[in-house]
């Protein structure tokens, strides 16, 4: 009997529930497929949380990998044994099984795992359309990332470190600092001990930087504004501390002619051909070694409740992966 987590109201990890859920014959357009590997990030606690809503009673997880099953009517490109792919949802990842548009995934290369797959479609996926499309970074520009050892963190350190640009991140602690150092971060930040805006400004002899690339939020944003140079780009795109704060456009001109954004993969991926793209982007960096995700932080997703709340707490490093043991 497949099993899937389903939530029926929003609060903490424990509101996740494993129901037995019959898997119907796929509908015109959809694949079934079985997961090996799901991809744990951020966006899961916001939906569990109700950060950001979904109607009730709701699926969650945005990403994983599998072994497609069975193939609908109307699907070309794609059978019964490929490994595929997918980091835009619809949410129902945490599940044995599970229908899906067939246009939602991408056939992973023969080189790279299933797991690595689950690990870096979101997280992957994110960072190039960060630093290539948001703001394309250039080799002679520096750039703040915060939370340079997370998920995202340690992927956009690496393929910052590709571009040549100069990186400052800020962790949490002296372990994280070396895990971003060895992405590539340039120079580190302990947020907890230091003020990055004063660090940044040493760092930069004043200058500032040219771009802020902001996951946290509520704890950051406005000093994270202070961080940049004339005309440079603050980069909301997460809220892991929280929703951040409303800011007047007249203080954007007050402090340089200022420009700030607040991006979504879904907008950046809305079309196939958009979302092939990136995938592809993510899985050629891979395969050039420019970016390594040989170390993943591993739950089983039947411990999907525990892996929620370290990864809340802040007690994970870098992507985390739930593999299925149903």
């Amino acid at each position: 009997m497949n099993k899937k987590i389903l939530i029926d109201k929003n609060g903490p990890p424990s509101v996740m529930k494993w129901v037995e859920a019959p898997l119907e014959t796929p509908k015109q357009g959809e694949v079934s497929i079985k997961h090996t590997a799901v991809g744990l990030n951020y966006i899961d606690t916001y939906h569990r949380s109700g950060l950001y809503s979904l109607p009730l009673p709701a699926e969650i997880g945005m990403e994983g990998a599998g072994v497609i099953t069975e193939v609908g009517k109307g699907v070309k490109n794609l059978e019964r044994g490929d490994r595929v792919a997918y980091g835009l949802g619809p949410p129902g990842s945490y599940s044995d099984q599970r229908n899906i548009q067939a246009d939602k995934l991408i056939k992973i290369p023969e080189k790279i795992s299933d797991k690595i797959a689950a690990a870096i479609m979101l997280k992957g996926m994110t960072v190039e359309y960060l630093l290539e499309r948001t703001f394309k970074v250039k080799n002679t520009d520096t750039v703040l990332f915060h939370a340079a050892a997370g998920g995202v963190g340690l992927i956009a350190c690496q393929w910052l470190k590709s571009i040549g640009a100069n990186i400052i991140g800020t962790v949490g602690n002296d372990e994280k600092a070396r895990l971003a150092k060895e992405a590539g971060c340039d120079h580190t930040i302990l947020y907890e001990e230091e003020d990055f805006l004063d660090k940044v400004l040493d760092i930069t002899g004043g200058k500032g930087v040219n771009v802020v690339y902001d996951g946290v939020g509520k704890n950051t944003a406005l000093k994270s504004l202070e961080c940049l140079s004339p005309l440079g780009m603050l980069v909301l795109f997460g809220n892991s501390s929280g929703n951040s704060p409303q800011i007047d456009p007249s203080l954007l001109a007050a402090k340089g002619s200022l420009f700030l954004t607040r991006p979504t993969l879904m907008t950046y991926c809305s079309s196939k051909e958009d979302m092939n793209y990136s995938a592809g982007r993510v899985f050629e960096m891979l395969e050039n070694r420019n970016i390594i995700v040989d170390k993943t932080i591993e739950y089983l997703l039947s411990d999907v409740v525990n892996a929620h709340a370290d990864l809340e707490n802040r007690r994970t490093n870098g992507s985390v992966v739930l593999i299925n043991d149903h």
